[in-house]
């Protein structure tokens, strides 16, 4: 007879098998079985205080990893939570990561199948809750079906779009005995080239336009490790065969283009006023976009209605969501950009009136959104955010940004030209994500040939969610800056609720939007094993931030700042 394994045996030494090295998770009863098979495997368990931090640190580690993913060495982050209450608690960042694509196979464990008619505290149908934040979602009821159902995870979860899946993995299913293997993955497909007649008519209508917009989105980045095609070169490629401008959809959370590239123009704001002037085109490509409308309701078309819209994309639903597609080419997006640049022949004349017209809206846009951060008050002590951004910019050498700095977060987004693959941000908006994502972004860099500092860019309220997540950071020895944009308050709120309700600060009570007292975010730091610094001078700002990066380990630079 063949040698037999358990369930759990065989779970952990698939992922080997797909090149995963950390497991992100709290653990409970129903994952004894994975937990000791963990600690008979080459795996490395990263403990987690809170099951949503388990989550964000893996969806970290996963966005980073994705950038230069192989066989060999797996983008994804796998993840280990506890029955329904584990479950529920990391909806929130399971969310976060399924609006950012983060390639993650989410498991926990549940009671055993014939045990379940008994009600057993701690059950829920785990299966609905994660459905909606899925790709996919399942629950493994047979240990033969185990090796199947993980490569199909791992492939779901790596395919473009790529994002998380769910797997639910009974106590009695990981402790049966087997004597299955792992099924060998394979090479994840690109979404191939795209239709060579809806290039060719998209190409007509660009070399036709006048004043041609490309707004580029985060599939671009996101799915570059599984084209033969570099995304980014072929957005460059495109934009320089058809002169147009290039601005980074609302809400944008990677670097989709070269900051430093001359067509160039800026970030989209979720200001109504600013996207729908920045977007005033009479031909509009969208290029990997997937988040293009605003915080709320919108009173005006964001896009001309007349305007021509050519939509690209690796991902169907995404394509023509929001505004109609004159043409839409679905496909990986480096070769369709790629190919759409081959086939659109413009003048030399032409091209460089549309490059002038380029520089003009530029200039325009750099004096419209120069003030951003700056705020009202010059008397405040306190740093302006466009002054820490500013000094941060000038401070680090190279560093890759993880950001969840809200209020803050267009501020270093339009003052800052990111290169490429050093910027990755929240994209689904809830707090708590920044955080632990920045811990586990920190620990896929440690993995690298020459790792890059990473700086965690939080707002005070985004801390407070998960500060435990520090606890992880100094268990592991990660190596993390983070910089906490402290102004003491929910400022996203209070300008919502000027947009929402109109008025002034002074009309408003501002309900439940204030830190008062505040809490000692140093301290907090310090209590979990992690260095905490104080900030109150935009003079010292520098100093501290030195200091700080030249510590092993986990800080926290706590700088108040004024709206």
């Amino acid at each position: 007879m063949a040698d037999t394994r358990t369930g759990a045996a065989l779970f952990t030494d698939a992922l080997e098998a797909y090149g995963v090295r950390h497991v992100f998770g709290n653990p409970g009863t129903t994952e004894l079985p994975v937990m000791e098979a963990l600690g008979e495997s080459e795996l490395e368990y990263v403990l987690a205080p809170h099951e949503d931090i388990a989550v964000g640190m893996a969806a970290g580690y996963a966005s980073t990893k994705n950038y230069r993913g192989t066989e060999d060495d797996s983008p994804v982050g796998v993840v280990n939570l506890h029955v329904a209450p584990g479950v529920a608690h990391g909806l929130g960042n399971l969310y976060g990561a399924s609006v950012t694509g983060a390639p993650l196979v989410v498991t926990a464990g549940a009671h055993s199948l014939d045990f379940r008619h008994e009600e057993p505290i701690l059950s829920g149908d785990v299966l609905a809750m994660t459905d909606q934040f899925t790709k996919w979602s399942a629950e493994v009821t047979d240990v033969e079906a185990l090796p199947t159902m993980l490569r199909r995870a791992f492939r779901v979860a790596q395919t473009p779009p790529t994002g998380p899946v769910f797997l639910s993995l009974p106590l009695d299913v990981m402790m049966a005995e087997t004597d299955a293997e792992p099924e060998r993955l394979g090479r994840i497909q690109n979404p191939g080239t795209g239709d060579p007649a809806a290039i060719a008519r998209a190409a007509t209508l660009l070399e036709d336009a006048e004043d041609p917009v490309i707004v580029v989105g985060d599939h671009i980045p996101r799915h570059n490790a599984y084209s033969e095609v570099d995304s980014l070169d072929a957005a460059v490629r495109l934009a320089e065969a058809t002169g147009a401008r290039v601005h980074a959809e609302i809400l944008a959370c990677e670097v989709n283009f070269p900051g430093t590239h001359d067509q160039w123009v800026s970030h989209i704001p979720p200001d109504e006023g600013i996207a729908a002037a920045t977007m005033n085109a009479d031909t509009v490509v969208f290029a990997g976009c997937s988040t293009n409308t605003t915080l709320t309701r919108h009173d005006r078309d964001l896009v001309p209605e007349d305007a021509t819209i050519i939509d690209l994309n690796d991902e169907p639903w995404q394509v023509g969501k929001n505004t109609p597609a004159d043409i839409a080419v679905t496909g990986d997006l480096g070769h369709v950009m790629d190919g759409l640049a081959e086939e659109v022949e413009i003048g030399d004349d032409e091209l460089t009136g549309r490059l002038e017209r380029v520089a003009q809206f530029k200039e325009f846009a750099k004096g419209q959104m120069a003030s951003m951060g700056e705020g009202d008050d010059t008397d405040d002590p306190r740093a302006s955010k466009a002054k820490l951004v500013d000094t941060l910019r000038e401070t680090l050498s190279s560093p890759y940004i993880v950001d969840e700095g809200v209020t803050s977060k267009y501020v270093m987004l339009l003052r800052w030209a990111f290169e490429r693959e050093a910027y990755i941000s929240n994209k689904g908006g809830g707090l708590g994500y920044g955080l632990p994502a920045a811990i586990g972004a920190a620990m896929a860099e440690a993995e690298r040939n020459d790792p890059r500092q990473v700086v965690g860019f939080v707002g005070d309220g985004s801390y407070l969610y998960y500060p435990h997540s520090l606890y992880s950071a100094v268990r592991y020895d990660v190596d993390v800056t983070v910089v906490v944009s402290d102004n003491r308050n929910y400022r996203i709120l209070k300008d919502n609720t000027l947009k929402l309700l109109g008025g002034e600060d002074a009309d408003h009570e501002y309900v439940g939007m204030d830190f008062e007292p505040p809490v000692d975010i140093p301290k907090n730091a310090e209590s979990h094993g992690a260095s905490g610094y104080l900030v109150e001078s935009p003079d010292t700002i520098a100093e501290t931030l030195e200091t700080a990066l030249a510590e092993d380990g986990p800080s926290v630079v706590d700088v108040l700042v004024h709206d």
